[in-house]
């Protein structure tokens, strides 16, 4: 009978013997809002569901050392001891970040009330934005904002809630940052291009940014030509703005001369580049005489008498 009870244990399989022994998982992901006994154990068989306390916050890590781990097996019936060597468990939580323009968003909304300036920036100070669950829906919230508008700064408590995790709340502040128009070049221009509409865009900039001497409005530069290139996001300044030419030097033109009553015209030759409205000595060809003329339009100048 001895011998028939050895015989049968030696039939039995190696691997039989050792699956309904636990084995931990040297790393862990929970997506959950608790630890459960599977995280820590393979094989943990019916009692794997079983909770054993809160998970780690978003973004964060738990380590479950040798001793805590022999603790919860025998706590929980689980058949395992420690090896001897490095038995530990490191479990983490993935997370993501608020994005910080929803925070703005959110907090923009409620100083919205207060008298808050709808181009003005925030700036927030010493914001680190929070961890919530992966896949978690969130609701953010503004309470207690307040808002000092002669002094530029700004307070309130940003609550944070989200599916799996309790309800997290942080101090925000920072200070109100006054914005300006400035224009700036959609595209390369080159010198002598004309500025047209679709070739620059507003973009606004805080107050103590924009660079002295920058347009500030469409009106000021659209029909404008340029006096030195501009590189795409390049802000505009007046001072590189200039009537297009209506006139090269050395270009043939129709001259107009206005007497009472009667109108003439003759060809000249420019002695001068010109915008429209600009004065540009002209040289008559028929009589080589130059003459002071104004540009009427392009290859056009009016005369006031006949010399």
């Amino acid at each position: 009978m001895r011998m028939l009870v050895l015989m049968l244990l030696l039939l039995v399989p190696p691997a039989a013997a050792q699956a309904e022994l636990a084995t931990v998982r040297p790393f862990a992901v929970v997506e959950d809002s608790v630890v459960r006994l599977s995280d820590l154990f393979e094989n943990a068989g019916p009692r794997g569901a079983a909770v054993l306390g809160p998970a780690p916050a978003p973004g964060a890590r738990l380590v479950v050392e040798a001793q805590q781990l022999a603790a919860i097996a025998r706590a929980q019936g689980l058949a395992w001891r420690p090896t001897g060597g490095m038995d530990r468990v490191v479990l983490e939580r993935p997370g993501r970040a608020i994005p910080r323009e929803d925070v703005l968003g959110a907090l923009r909304a409620a100083l919205r009330s207060q008298g808050l300036e709808e181009e003005a920036e925030l700036e927030l100070q010493g914001f680190t934005p929070p961890l919530v669950p992966e896949r978690a829906f969130v609701q953010l919230a503004i309470e207690a904002a307040s808002l000092d508008t002669a002094g530029g700064r700004f307070a309130a408590t940003l609550a944070v809630a989200a599916d799996g995790m309790p309800t997290q709340r942080l101090r925000l502040a920072g200070r109100v940052v006054p914005t300006v128009p400035m224009l700036v070049a959609v595209r390369r221009l080159g010198a002598g291009e004309v500025v047209r509409a679709q070739d620059v865009r507003l973009v606004r900039v805080p107050a103590s940014r924009l660079r002295p001497g920058a347009a500030q409005a469409m009106e000021g530069v659209v029909g404008q030509a340029l006096r030195r290139p501009a590189n795409a996001d390049q802000p505009l300044l007046l001072a590189d703005l200039a009537a297009p030419v209506a006139v090269e030097r050395g270009q043939t033109v129709t001259m107009v001369f206005e007497i009472p009553g009667m109108v003439l015209t003759a060809q000249g030759r420019a002695m001068e580049a010109a915008a429209r409205g600009a004065s540009v000595p002209v040289m008559n060809l028929a009589s080589r005489t130059v003459v002071e003329a104004q540009v009427v339009a392009p290859g056009r100048v009016r005369v006031g008498g006949l010399r």
